[in-house]
């Protein structure tokens, strides 16, 4: 670091931003050059420890959920074989006569590195891997839907106003009156009952469909409102003013003037949606009306472990760690990736 500047004289010393310092040297050797909003966001982004770590884990999370089948058939083990039940496995049981796991921490071994499900013998961490590989995709498209939408909604009724956003205002305040968690329940089996004879068994796909669509739509409001909110503020802007006064189209003032001024809050808020869709997701999936058997997911995992609390404890253990790691990665680097667009924060 830069050692502090002193005045002139026995005054105190005056200690200047390295980035500034920087500049300054840049401008005196006559090297300096313009950099865009997004280039001093990264800037500011790769000085702070606490973001690039968290980026890291929550980019492996991704990659690791990605290659799960790659990184199980290289393991050898797959989510869907009852290792407990299989009479081929029988040379090497992994349960005991009261359908426990054989070992410490429910049945941790050399062929099984997070042990194994109790009753059933199915390996863990194959479990997690497509567990993660379900929650983190399914998340990652509701969140894309919402953030869309709640987007669009939100410019189109900040920036027309009237009658418009009068309208849209109301059309999210009745989204908003829904209890969300407690329509999540009753709203997921009215859905595919209706395209679903009752008798048959609900396709994965189509409950992955289902989960899309409720939370879709029970989830962009929240995205809408805050766009809205900044729109108002910039439309009266003299920039915005000039644009019109200039002969430009609404579409390309909303294209070029305003939307690259909600960027920031808009990716602020998808760092802190996309974990809070994966506890949706999981909620579901635990509450029974989301993935079943023998889909894997996380939530899912939740639920047999809570069933096998008393007899397997540790069968909870290394889902619920995975899933506080990421949540609270995800998190921070919200707060990281806020800070990182303020140019006053002091990280």
């Amino acid at each position: 670091m830069t050692s502090p500047t002193k005045a002139e004289g026995s005054g105190p010393s005056i200690a200047l931003d390295p980035e500034l310092e920087t500049n300054a040297e840049a401008a005196k050797s006559g090297k300096l050059e313009g950099r865009s909003p997004g280039q001093l966001m990264w800037q500011r982004f790769r000085r702070d420890r606490t973001g690039m770590i968290c980026a890291g884990v929550v980019v492996f999370y991704f990659v690791i959920a990605l290659l799960a089948p790659v990184i199980t058939s290289l393991y050898g083990k797959d989510p869907y074989t009852l290792y407990g039940q299989d009479s081929t496995y029988a040379d090497s049981p992994v349960l005991d006569d009261f359908g426990l796991p054989l070992g410490y921490l429910g049945g941790v071994s050399a062929d099984h590195w997070f042990g194994v499900e109790p009753q059933y013998g199915r390996d863990l961490f194959s479990m997690l891997l497509y567990g993660m590989r379900t929650s983190l995709f399914m998340a990652l498209g509701v969140t894309t839907l919402m953030m869309i939408t709640g987007v669009i909604i939100g410019l189109v009724g900040g920036y027309l106003g009237g009658k418009t956003d009068y309208w849209l205002g109301r059309l999210t305040d009745f989204f908003l009156s829904f209890p969300q968690q407690l329509f999540f329940i009753a709203f997921m089996p009215v859905v595919t009952a209706f395209f679903v004879d009752p008798r048959e068994e609900t396709p994965t796909y189509f409950r992955a469909l289902a989960i899309l669509i409720v939370l879709w739509l029970l989830g962009w409001m929240g995205m809408s409102r805050l766009v809205r909110s900044t729109v108002l503020s910039l439309r009266e802007r003299e920039f915005v003013e000039a644009a019109k006064v200039s002969g430009a189209s609404p579409w390309r003032i909303v294209r070029k003037e305003i939307l690259p001024n909600v960027v920031t809050p808009i990716l602020v808020q998808t760092t802190y949606q996309l974990p809070s869709t994966i506890l949706s997701i999981a909620f579901l999936s635990f509450a029974g009306v989301g993935f079943v058997e023998p889909t894997p997911d996380w939530g899912r995992l939740f639920a047999a472990g809570a069933k096998y609390a008393e007899q397997d404890p540790a069968f909870m253990f290394f889902p619920g760690m995975a899933l506080v790691i990421f949540v609270l990665c995800f998190n921070l680097l919200g707060d990281s990736v806020r800070d990182a667009f303020d140019p006053k924060s002091g990280r």
